[in-house]
């Protein structure tokens, strides 16, 4: 009798398994065909936040092959309130995002691969990820490693999705090399300074809003359904119930230094990339934007004082604020200093969470 109802709990959790994705599959428009095409592929999620976190548990969810997910930063406090992979266990003991999004992933869908790396992510380490890859996915914090990200994509032809959300706006738009603008068409230049969610705050409906309209580009690359891609960039305000989809077809430059006639991928070079320099004896790193330019000091100060930083210290020359156990220190042309610490990857996160 025993060996019996083991027979009958494993017939019955074997039919379990095969019905799994019988919801999506029964979805005409993807079917059969397109979940085993999604069962093949391969996806990057470069970050693991909010977006990222949210990307790479619809994708495990709905049964892509393999994730493969990359992030430099741990788990905090502030990250529950919209980051839906973690706990309040992994924010005491201050779990890399990357080690504790794979643990919840891998516990969600054992029939994914998922793979976890702790990184701050440039040039070289997408080099090292990209074989193999069908699409990455963008759940970054700042501009500069999205550059990267798009000479990457372009020089291997794999496509891209770009997400971004802060306060209740968000954006997505989907970048395919050799059909579409690329990054660089689009902003030609690294912005400087703005909101980010640690400056403006962030409603978790925009994540989950950017989240759900970015996968879903993904399921119909994945799954070769690419004739139903918006092909448009989507804004929108949640709070101020504002959505809006922008042709940018025409923004395609045919000398773009990055997906034109001949490409050198200039955001592969580290002359064209944000540096960052421990500076000798000071328990100090250096960060210099990829591109000179010019911030309101005055404006930085008022923003940053509006957080409940502490004392926000301003003269002609520079800001200075504290963060935590971090003094920064961030001047007109948009170059920073961040005393106490020699931790590069430390250093970019808190000049990330405050100058995008």
């Amino acid at each position: 009798m025993e060996k019996d109802q083991e027979k009958e709990n494993t017939a019955s959790s074997a039919a379990g398994r095969e019905g799994r994705y019988s919801r999506q599959v029964r979805f005409a428009p993807f079917g059969a065909e397109g979940q085993r095409k999604l069962a093949e592929s391969s996806v990057l999620v470069v970050g693991a936040g909010a977006l990222g976190t949210g990307i790479a548990e619809t994708l495990v969810r709905c049964g892509v092959g393999r994730v493969v997910i990359a992030d430099r930063d741990y788990v905090e406090w502030s990250n529950l309130q919209r980051q839906q992979l973690y706990t309040e266990e992994d924010a005491e003991r201050r779990i890399p995002k990357a080690a504790a999004a794979k643990a919840r992933l891998s516990a969600i869908n054992s029939e994914v691969t998922v793979e976890s790396h702790i990184m701050d992510v440039r040039a070289e380490e997408l080099e090292a990820l990209v074989p193999g890859i069908d699409l990455i996915m963008d759940g970054t914090d700042n501009f500069d490693t999205r550059l990267i990200l798009n000479d990457i994509a372009q020089k291997h032809g794999i496509p891209w999705i770009y997400g971004a959300c802060v306060a209740s706006y968000g954006v997505t738009y989907t970048f395919i090399p050799g059909e579409t603008p690329c990054l660089n068409c689009l902003l030609g230049t690294v912005p400087l300074g703005g909101d980010t969610c640690d400056t403006a705050g962030i409603l978790p409906q925009a994540v989950q809003m950017v989240t759900s309209n970015a996968t879903a580009e993904a399921l119909k690359l994945l799954g070769g359904r690419k004739e139903q891609l918006r092909r448009k960039l989507l804004t929108f305000d949640i709070w101020r119930n504002e959505y809006q989809e922008i042709g940018v077809g025409a923004a395609r430059k045919e000398h773009c230094p990055s997906c034109g006639k001949d490409p050198v991928y200039p955001y592969l070079s580290a002359a064209n990339t944000e540096r960052s320099d421990v500076l000798c004896g000071r328990n100090t790193v250096q960060i210099r934007p990829a591109v000179r330019g010019s911030i309101s000091l005055p404006d930085t100060a008022s923003r940053l004082s509006r957080l409940g930083l502490g004392k926000v210290d301003i003269n002609p020359y520079l800001v200075s604020f504290n963060d935590g156990d971090y003094r920064v220190v961030v001047f007109g042309d948009g170059r920073a200093l961040v005393h106490g610490t020699n931790d590069i990857s430390a250093a970019r996160s808190v000049y990330h969470r405050y100058f995008g």
